[in-house]
């Protein structure tokens, strides 16, 4: 582009407006965020039958908290019960609030030299938990979760929302949970 394409711009004549909408919108955006919540109530915090399985959502962006970055939701598993098998490209993280089991992760594989190739391991490895264990998923990783036999499990799964927002909002549910 030429130097003195400025000219227009010195005379008056905009050629786009794209700084000061984005001002525009920043402006918006924190008088509303005033009006967000800072306190969920129990009472408060959704309930849904997922296809991942019995879920109570904790931090949404749909709940309308000051909360901009994370969701969390509360996972229950009953006595040997298994989650739905799930992959997305933001990272994952649970807590074991209570109970014990294992995940199933299958790895990503993938090349990207003459064009995306997108593969899962054949065989899961496998990871054991129980009360007070953090378990850390990697992004794109297809993943599931076990209670083992003749114990119920709450698990607190926490991610990163901000990966959706970026425009990378890919989720596969490749199987549901066993009655959902």
């Amino acid at each position: 582009m030429p130097f003195e394409d400025k000219q227009a711009a010195l005379s008056g004549a905009s050629t786009s407006t794209f700084l000061a909408d984005d001002l525009v919108a920043s402006e918006k955006f924190r008088a509303q965020y005033a009006t967000l919540a800072n306190v969920i109530k129990a009472e408060d915090m959704p309930w849904e039958r997922s296809p991942d399985g019995l879920i109570k959502h904790l931090v949404h962006k749909k709940m309308q908290t000051r909360e901009c970055c994370i969701e969390a939701y509360m996972q229950f598993l009953k006595d040997g019960e298994q989650s739905g098998k799930h992959r997305h490209m933001w990272e994952e993280l649970f807590f074991v609030v209570e109970g014990s089991g294992y995940d199933l992760h299958w790895d990503l594989k993938w090349d990207c030299i003459d064009a995306f190739d997108w593969q899962w391991a054949e065989t899961p490895k496998r990871y054991e938990w129980t009360r007070g264990d953090y378990v850390y998923i990697p992004p794109f990783t297809l993943h599931q979760h076990v209670a083992n036999a003749g114990q119920e499990c709450r698990i607190i799964v926490i991610s990163n929302r901000i990966v959706k927002d970026m425009g990378f909002d890919w989720y596969d549910q490749v199987e549901r949970a066993p009655g959902f």
